[in-house]
């Protein structure tokens, strides 16, 4: 399977990545069987988060005996300091691991909640603790709507995060203000290697 360098971080990122959405609902045995596939195909970077579900539940198990097997990526809403740390102590537990490789502040594509979560007191200070800490290895943001690609420049502007992850389809690229935000934002992205 195709890999590629994952911006800055030294991981060669299979180019599937896993959503871990498509376990939201799966029970244990079903879950163990996807992840065995994942393993036998060579996927080798999974993306979850608290809110899908059984996700984190059902690959915690996997985690602990192919832990070296995989990138692990999870996320957070949380916009304070305090409910990101909790839910990174959540997931951590969840997903029976001592360190997440990649923390992502989802969705933060809203200006209000951006200034919550940049500002002080927010959850980018649970970000960079969790980081300096061990518990994380590196940090990202992502987002859907029409306004992600500039959110996500405004937030690089800010915290020079590892990765960036957000829609980008035909139609999306057909809205001239989405695809020349998108465009700025890639430029961005290879100039600090940013994944």
């Amino acid at each position: 399977m195709l890999r590629n360098q994952f911006g800055r971080t030294g991981h060669a990122s299979t180019r599937i990545i896993f959503g871990g959405w498509a376990l939201s609902k799966a029970a244990q045995a079903e879950a163990d069987r996807v992840l065995s596939m994942l393993l036998e195909h060579g996927v080798n970077h999974i993306d979850t988060a608290p809110m899908y579900g059984n996700a984190e539940k059902c690959i915690g198990p996997w985690m602990k005996q192919h832990r070296d097997d995989f990138f692990l990526a999870t996320k957070t809403r949380k916009r304070t300091y305090k409910e990101a740390w909790g839910d990174l102590q959540r997931s951590l537990s969840r997903l029976r691991v001592d360190y997440i490789d990649l923390w992502q502040l989802h969705g933060l594509t809203n200006p209000a909640g951006w200034e919550k979560a940049m500002g002080p007191g927010g959850a980018l200070e649970a970000f960079v603790e969790a980081r300096d800490k061990g518990l994380v290895r590196f940090l990202g943001v992502t987002g859907h709507g029409n306004n992600v690609p500039a959110m996500h420049k405004r937030s690089l502007e800010c915290f020079d995060f590892d990765s960036v992850l957000l829609p980008y389809n035909y139609l999306l690229m057909q809205n001239p203000r989405y695809a020349a935000d998108f465009n700025g934002l890639v430029g961005l992205c290879h100039k600090r290697s940013v994944a």
